[in-house]
């Protein structure tokens, strides 16, 4: 029988199960959709039972495809940032989880920001900007509907934590988050990667609440739950999705960035210990693959899939048909700040609002679809920009996610940063970076043996810097100062 990893990746939208072979191939694969609930406008939520009910059937689907294989290892690779709280004694959710994309928590964050100096000490120990994208606001309205008192919390009744602590725990593990998911938490210190006492008063989150921290490697939990064929083959590595997505590029120097466009995007690079830092991105952990963390500068941008799914859904086509248009199409100089939900990256601005600039009485729908695919390439090259004043110049850009199959967003990214950008055309990434993670931890493959691991990838030329190119730049930073002034009352 031949030795495969079997990698689930438990995505917001799904959960997907790939079987890959001891050559890295992919030789499997299931998904099983997921829905998401909005109770009120800005309220994004996903039913906890439903996402570990999905992983148990994408298992099972999966290992039904190729039956004549041994899997020695699985990897587990999660949505960040997303918040649920369960019962430490069943590992039943008490709450629904609150989606990364979830906004209910703007007035909390307006509220515990408003003292002197609480911006600035939230981002120097935790790496990330004061932000409903992050899971100790989402936890703390959390336990503040179902442990006011933090009665419960404290006696260490409860669990608050990410997707992947949720699932480890209903495997039978001990509570346990790994280090890059905790670091996305914004209760965990990113220079000692410890929960942070000075975080956890901020946000009203006792201690006893929260997982321990684990390394991305090792015997995170039995699998045995989740098939009976995977009885004690090990959980062996488990990552945040857009963690695992860098690891499957290869992308273990720092200058190596990538960019995964799905519903939003995450540009995310290894930095070297300590460097310096642009206020526009976040320092993270990536991943502790047993050398000690290694930490990684990204931006998270809110909207890009969902900018073309919402043009598309305007005018009654698929994101892809809009994309196809937007490729043989001019913006005509119109352009698309997508401020959906506020801005991400490199201005976290949570009140800017979305905005149509350049409109006349002969703009068609084909320009504004051009003006979405656009807004996607604009706020990456924003972030590259940041990622470059942090002294991490950028050699070259991997992107992989929906989006970036059109040919056309990849070679306006490339003129818009006048450096390569390569493209992977896998879509089980994320899966495929975990499965590697997974192969490291069994022993299955080396450092080494990773670096000549198959990966499908296609670079783009750059195209020769132009007036036109640096024209387009300035008009849509003129944009977003535009969509993000404050409305005078």
């Amino acid at each position: 029988m031949k030795n495969c990893l079997l990698a689930i990746d438990q995505g917001t939208s799904a959960t997907k199960c790939v079987l890959v072979d001891d050559h890295g191939h992919i030789v499997a694969k299931s998904a099983v959709p997921l829905g998401e609930r909005y109770p009120q406008p800005g309220w994004v939520e996903q039913d906890a039972e439903e996402i570990w009910t999905s992983v148990q059937t994408a298992v099972r689907d999966c290992l039904a495809r190729n039956d004549g294989v041994r899997v020695i290892g699985v990897g587990l690779s999660t949505q960040r940032e997303s918040a649920v709280i369960w019962d430490r004694r069943t590992g039943q959710a008490l709450t629904p989880v609150l989606s990364w994309q979830d906004r209910r928590t703007v007035a909390l964050s307006d509220r515990i920001g408003h003292g002197a100096g609480v911006e600035a000490y939230v981002r120097e120990r935790s790496g990330l900007p004061l932000d409903p994208m992050f899971s100790a606001l989402k936890i703390c309205w959390l336990l503040d509907g179902i442990d006011p008192d933090r009665r419960r919390s404290r006696a260490g009744q409860l669990v608050a934590g990410t997707i992947d602590a949720y699932l480890l725990h209903r495997l039978g593990a001990e509570a346990a988050i790994e280090v890059g998911n905790a670091s996305r938490t914004q209760l965990l210190d990113v220079h000692t990667f410890q929960w942070d006492d000075g975080l956890l008063e901020l946000f009203n989150i006792p201690r006893a609440a929260l997982p321990r921290i684990a390394a991305s490697v090792g015997r995170l939990a039995d699998a045995g739950r989740l098939h009976p064929s995977l009885a004690a083959v090990p959980v062996a590595g488990v990552m945040a999705d857009s963690h695992a997505a860098l690891f499957a590029h290869g992308a273990f120097q720092p200058g190596e960035v990538k960019a995964t466009m799905g519903t939003g995007s995450s540009v995310m690079g290894l930095a070297p210990r300590n460097a310096p830092m642009h206020q526009g991105l976040c320092l993270t952990v990536a991943w502790d693959a047993g050398q000690g963390p290694a930490q990684a500068l990204e931006g998270n941008i809110r909207s890009a899939g969902a900018t073309l799914r919402w043009i598309g859904e305007l005018f009654g086509i698929g994101s892809d048909e809009a994309a196809q248009i937007a490729a043989h199409t001019s913006s005509d100089g119109i352009m698309l700040v997508p401020g959906f939900s506020g801005l991400g990256a490199p201005w976290w601005d949570a009140h800017a609002v979305g905005l149509l600039a350049g409109l006349t009485l002969k703009t068609t729908r084909n320009e504004l679809f051009a003006a979405a695919l656009e807004s996607i390439a604009h706020q990456v090259a924003d972030v590259l920009a940041a990622m470059d004043a942090s002294g991490v110049r950028v050699s070259r850009l991997l992107v992989d996610g929906g989006p970036s199959r059109n040919a056309h967003l990849r070679q306006l990214l490339s003129g818009f940063i006048g450096r390569p950008v390569v493209h992977c055309t896998d879509p089980e990434l994320s899966a495929l970076g975990v499965a590697h993670l997974a192969g490291l931890g069994t022993g299955l493959w080396s450092w080494d043996d990773l670096h000549s691991l198959p990966r499908a990838q296609q670079a783009s030329d750059v195209p020769p810097a132009s007036e036109d190119v640096a024209s387009q730049r300035r008009r849509w930073l003129h944009a977003v100062e535009r969509a993000r002034l404050r409305d005078p009352r």
